[in-house]
């Protein structure tokens, strides 16, 4: 049964492609949502939206980089023309680099040696283009959007923007300093919009995935036999549940603040969905 909440509103998903926004893309528009679904892929893009139309949904994909305001525009006002206007924005698009990834967890002298290991990557070794990117993509690809499709939000008074964190904006993992450091920012920036906008009757919240599987995430956590990777196991150390998250078990959370009937006076917050992750010490 669908819900009164989403029915015939207009809900635009960035970094739809991708495994945990492509789900909530297929769940909103199960509910009756009008999903626009936006990404930098448009043949991913054309996939999800076909097994959402073959589900009896409607979907509309654009190409759009998130961080390119002409793009994002561009984006609103297809997606305005097409589907009407924005109701429910999910801030999902971001990423990390290789290159603002280092390979040590701590500070080597080795790092400074002239011959270091091959494939060595310490803090002083980082590409500071890639890292910029990291923070502009996870960053600005927040704010964006929800300048673009904020304004006309505003201008009818009425919608509910959720931005996507990480476990990374509550405790600074090791090797990925330029991810950590945005995703704090995303947490603040939540706070901060749904102050602002709070007049204007749109509520602003965020999500925190815990470690969910997806084709990025698997290399790192897990091996090619599908066992544990060292990092993958330091993980399980520390989440209670003893288990990676599926990305259906994050609908939950995500359809709860989006739904200003259950939601109603929930704004500025950010939810951690993480099998207790953040509550373990690990020890």
């Amino acid at each position: 049964m669908n819900s009164s909440c989403f029915e015939g509103k207009t809900a635009v998903v960035t970094g739809a492609g991708g495994t945990l926004c492509s789900a909530i893309a297929r769940e909103l528009a199960r509910q009756g949502a009008r999903v626009a679904l936006l990404g930098r892929t448009m043949a991913v893009l054309e996939a999800v939206a076909a097994e959402i139309r073959a589900a009896g949904g409607t979907a509309l994909p654009v190409s759009c980089d998130v961080i390119d305001v002409a793009a994002v525009e561009r984006a609103r006002a297809t997606v305005t023309r097409e589907l009407g206007a924005c109701f429910f924005l999910i801030n999902g698009a971001g990423g990390n680099q290789a290159d603002a990834v280092t390979t040590l967890t701590e500070f080597s002298p080795a790092e400074l040696a002239a011959d270091k290991p091959t494939g060595t990557r310490g803090f002083f070794d980082l590409n500071l283009a890639r890292f910029d990117d990291v923070v502009r993509v996870n960053t600005l690809g927040t704010v964006i959007p929800s300048q673009v499709f904020g304004r006309e939000m505003a201008a009818l008074c009425r919608g509910s923007i959720l931005n996507f964190a990480s476990m990374n904006s509550y405790r600074p993992l090791t090797r990925v300093p330029a991810y950590a450091m945005a995703k704090a920012g995303v947490v603040n920036f939540t706070q901060w919009l749904a102050v602002y906008l709070a007049p204007a009757h749109i509520r602003v919240n965020g999500v925190a995935p815990g470690f969910f599987v997806n084709d990025r995430s698997r290399k790192i956590l897990m091996t090619p036999d599908g066992g544990l990777s060292a990092r993958g196991q330091n993980v399980m150390g520390h989440t209670p549940l003893k288990r990676f998250g599926e990305a259906d078990e994050l609908l939950g959370a995500v359809c709860w603040l989006l739904d200003d009937e259950r939601a109603g006076f929930v704004t500025g917050v950010t939810l951690p969905v993480d099998g207790g992750f953040l509550a373990s010490a690990g020890i």
